[in-house]
C-alpha cells in the first residue's frame, strides 16, 4: 500500500493532519506514507517515523519561476509530477481544496483520490466529500473524516510533532548557554502566530504592549523565567514586548528552526499565546498552553483535544466573526482590543 497525504498549508493546518498519518499507519503498518508539504512545515514531517517521504511545494517558488520564464515553472511542475508518478501511489488524500492537485493525482495515476468537494474544485477526485468550510466542530474531526469516508478505523485524535535527539540536545544547551534557573517556571510567551492571514495577521494578535505587561505581572508573582519566542518576521513584535516589559526576558525569537521551537516549548511548564501555529506545536509536544483568540471559533481552530489548555476570549456577541475561511467587515477588532492583561493573567494563575 502507498499512500499520498497533501497539505500545502501552514504549521497549523499539517499539525492538524497528523492524527490522520497516526491512523494511517494503525491501518497499515507497513504502508508507505508520504506528505506533499510546503518547505517550512516539510522540516518537521521529515522528523515524523511514520512518514517515509516528504515532497515540497513552495508556491511562491512556482509562482517566482513562472514570473522568470513560463518554460521553467513548467519544468518544475514536470519534475514535481515525475517525482510523484514514479512512485505508484494506490490512495491520496487531498486537503489542498484546490482541483489542481486533484488534476496531478489524476495525471499520476493514482487511482483512488479522495478529498473534499470545496466550490467544486473536488472535480477530479474519485471520493468526494461534500464541504462547505470549517465549522460546528474541530478541523482535525473534518480531517478524519476523510478516513472514516472510505472505512479506514479512527482511534487517534491527538497531533504529533516527533523531536529529535538532536533537537532535544540544542534545546538544553540552548538554556544551559543562557544561563536559565531550572528550578524556575519555565514559560515560552509567543506574541506573534497567524501568519497565514498575511498582512491580516494583526487582526489575531493581542497587543504587544498586553503582552509585556502580563509577563511582568508572571515574573512578579512567580520568579518564572519567560522565553520570547517566534520566527524571524515578528523578531520586531517581540522586541516590542521587551522594550516594554520591566523585567528581563530571555529572547529567542529568529534564532531557532520549527524544530528547534518546538525542542525548547517541550521544555516549557507553560506556553502563552495568539491562536496559530505555534500554539498548535505547544499542544502537540505536550506542554499546557494558554490561547487567546479574537475572531476565530476555538471549537475549530483551537487546542484538541482540550485537556490541559485554556482558552480566553473576550466572549463578545459578535464572536467568533471569521467562518468558512472569511472575516467578517470589522474595523475594531474589540475581541482582542477589550481583551485585559487581568483576564489572561487569572487563566495563567490557575495554571501556575
Amino acid at each position: 500500500m502507498k499512500i499520498l497525504v497533501i497539505n500545502p498549508f501552514g504549521i497549523g493546518d499539517v499539525l492538524f493532519t497528523t492524527p490522520v498519518i497516526s491512523n494511517l499507519r494503525q491501518a497499515y503498518p507497513q504502508a508507505s506514507i508520504a506528505y506533499l508539504a510546503n518547505r517550512r512545515t516539510a522540516e518537521f514531517l521529515k522528523l515524523n517515523p511514520d512518514i517515509t517521504h516528504v515532497f515540497v511545494y513552495e508556491r511562491d517558488e512556482f509562482v517566482e519561476s513562472y514570473r522568470q520564464n513560463p518554460l521553467k515553472f513548467a519544468q518544475k511542475w514536470f519534475g514535481l509530477y515525475k517525482n510523484i508518478k514514479q512512485e505508484n501511489f494506490d490512495l491520496v488524500l487531498d486537503y489542498s481544496l484546490n482541483s489542481t492537485f486533484g488534476f496531478l493525482s489524476a495525471a499520476c495515476g493514482i487511482k483512488k483520490r479522495v478529498g473534499f468537494d470545496y466550490r467544486k474544485r473536488g472535480r477530479f477526485l474519485t471520493d468526494k466529500v461534500p464541504f462547505f468550510g470549517f465549522e460546528g466542530k474541530h478541523t482535525i474531526e473534518y480531517n478524519l473524516d476523510l478516513l472514516r469516508h472510505i472505512q479506514i478505523p479512527v482511534t487517534v485524535n491527538q497531533m504529533t510533532f516527533s523531536i529529535s535527539a538532536e533537537y532535544k540536545q540544542w534545546a538544553h544547551d540552548w538554556l544551559v548557554q543562557n544561563k536559565i534557573d531550572p528550578s524556575k517556571p519555565l514559560i515560552a510567551v509567543l506574541p506573534g502566530g497567524g501568519a497565514s492571514w498575511g498582512k491580516d495577521a494583526g487582526n489575531r494578535r493581542w497587543a504587544a504592549s498586553k503582552f509585556a505587561d502580563l509577563v511582568d505581572k508572571i515574573i512578579e508573582n512567580f520568579d518564572a523565567a519567560i522565553i520570547l519566542l517566534g520566527d524571524s518576521k515578528e523578531e520586531e513584535l517581540c522586541r516590542q514586548v521587551v522594550n516594554q516589559a520591566h523585567f528581563p526576558l530571555y529572547f529567542a525569537a529568529g534564532k531557532t528552526t520549527l524544530p528547534g521551537m518546538a525542542a525548547l516549548l517541550a521544555r516549557c511548564r507553560l506556553a502563552i499565546v495568539n491562536e496559530g501555529g505555534p500554539l498548535h506545536v505547544a499542544v502537540a509536544v505536550g506542554t499546557k498552553t494558554v490561547s487567546i483568540f479574537g475572531p476565530v471559533d476555538p471549537q475549530v481552530y483551537g487546542p484538541h483535544p482540550l485537556n490541559g489548555h485554556t482558552v480566553v476570549q473576550k466572549g463578545l456577541p459578535c464572536q467568533p466573526c471569521y467562518r468558512r475561511f472569511r472575516m467578517a467587515q470589522c474595523g475594531h477588532i474589540s475581541c482582542l482590543g477589550e481583551l485585559s492583561v487581568e483576564e489572561v493573567y487569572r487563566k495563567v494563575q490557575h495554571i501556575l
